[in-house]
């Protein structure tokens, strides 16, 4: 799985990503690509319509309430990584919920996206 957001600071994005969740970039500068758990993260600024994307217009979120399409990365102990997490300086949104088949918690990236970090509990069949 590969995820795409637009920063408007890529290099503060690819510190967030690195240096905090502990990701490692495999191509850069500018778009970076960034291995994170079992998936890439995709980073590169916004920008006007392109040639193959006449009518698109790629920027951050200018409004943190609705809803977006958000990465999830699934983690082996919930509880190890908000502590890691946290002490890195992620803000959760929230401590992790704990749910009948999986925990949850859900922390914003430094231009607004939400990510959601969950742990499977639901016992192996």
């Amino acid at each position: 799985m590969c995820y795409f957001i637009v920063s408007d600071d890529v290099e503060r994005s690819r510190r967030f990503y690195t240096e905090v969740l502990g990701g490692r970039v495999v191509f850069g500068p500018e778009p970076t690509n960034i291995a994170l758990a079992n998936s890439f993260i995709v980073i590169n600024g916004g920008g006007g319509p392109t040639d193959d994307k006449p009518t698109v217009t790629l920027a951050t979120p200018t409004d943190p309430g609705p809803g977006q399409q958000l990465p999830q990365y699934r983690v082996g102990d919930i509880h190890a990584a908000y502590a890691e997490w946290s002490a890195r300086g992620a803000q959760f949104l929230t401590p992790s919920e704990t749910a009948p088949v999986r925990d949850r918690c859900y922390i914003r990236d430094p231009d607004g996206y939400i990510i959601e970090v969950g742990q499977t509990t639901d016992p192996p069949r």
